[in-house]
């Protein structure tokens, strides 16, 4: 039998997800309602955004539900097929860990929620606790914008990340799948991989970083042509700017009406540039940056 436990609001980023409540009365509150569930009652959801789940990562988490218990609720949904049952939304790493860990029961926080809203709160969720590997989270954005026809800068109002964040995310997905694995597996990190992107040779350069341990500002150095070939006095190519770094400059020369620069540096460091011809012009910039 299931047991009332005392209802908990989530967040203010997580509930706004849900909107207005339903004038429905036998629709669930919007911000949820906690009970305890037998764990056989729970399943997995394809669409979580979540794919690795690392099994020396689950035993640790399994030790610690043994002796302390599920401490955070798992969020689930009524599931649409089977009456009494639930579909995970966020917490499948504890739900896992909870069964190798024996517990019969958990605590979940119950919500009624869409396709389109449940992989919302499951790509934040996951976001804001750093559970997402870059390629996991770069596919879950891919499916809210292929689903559900979300813009960039609308993904990045709800995931509270920059739209370059964004769009340099979603990138990685252009990588052969054989360096989308290394991102994966963590033997690459995703400022390694981003420089990779567009590489015919990608694959053959991801092996190179791995075995010789080589940082993002030499492997920027290596795409770009320098190291071994600069050292031959082979000239280095200018690196192109990639789409989202172009419009980011239109954008905010549209905006100041002055011409605007951005040098990229190592990982997603860089220099904004934005040039004036005069005094006055320069007075303006001031002005602006302050607000006025």
């Amino acid at each position: 039998m299931n047991s009332a436990l005392p209802k908990s609001r989530l967040g203010r980023g997580l509930a706004s997800l849900i909107g207005e409540p339903s004038s429905n009365a036998s629709r669930l509150p919007p911000e949820g309602e906690q009970r305890m569930v037998s764990i056989a009652s729970v399943r997995s959801s394809p669409l979580n955004p979540r794919k690795d789940f690392r099994d020396e990562e689950l035993a640790e988490l399994a030790e610690s539900i043994r002796t302390k218990g599920l401490v955070q609720p798992i969020i689930v949904r009524p599931s649409a097929t089977a009456a009494g049952e639930f579909e995970i939304v966020a917490g499948e790493r504890r739900w896992r860990a909870s069964l190798k860990a024996g517990i019969h029961t958990v605590p979940v926080i119950v919500r009624e929620l869409t396709d389109k809203e449940m992989l919302e709160l499951a790509i934040i969720e996951n976001v804001q606790r750093q559970d997402l590997n870059a390629i996991e989270e770069a596919a879950g954005y891919r499916d809210l914008v292929e689903r559900f026809d979300y813009s960039q800068e609308q993904l990045s109002e709800i995931i509270g990340k920059s739209r370059s964040h964004v769009a340099n995310t979603l990138r990685l997905l252009k990588l052969p799948v054989g360096v989308q694995a290394l991102v994966q597996q963590g033997t690459l990190t995703a400022g390694h991989a981003r420089a990779l992107i567009g590489r015919d040779d990608a694959e053959a350069l991801a092996q190179r970083i791995v075995e010789q341990a080589l940082n993002v500002r030499e492997v920027e150095a290596l795409v770009q042509g320098r190291g071994e070939s600069e050292s031959a006095g082979t000239p280095k190519k200018p690196r192109d700017k990639d789409p989202d770094t172009k419009a980011f400059e239109k954008e905010l020369a549209d905006l100041l009406g002055l011409k605007v620069e951005i040098k990229r540096a190592s990982g997603e460091s860089g220099q904004l540039i934005i040039k004036f011809g005069n005094f006055d012009q320069l007075d303006y910039i001031r002005q602006r940056l302050g607000g006025g």
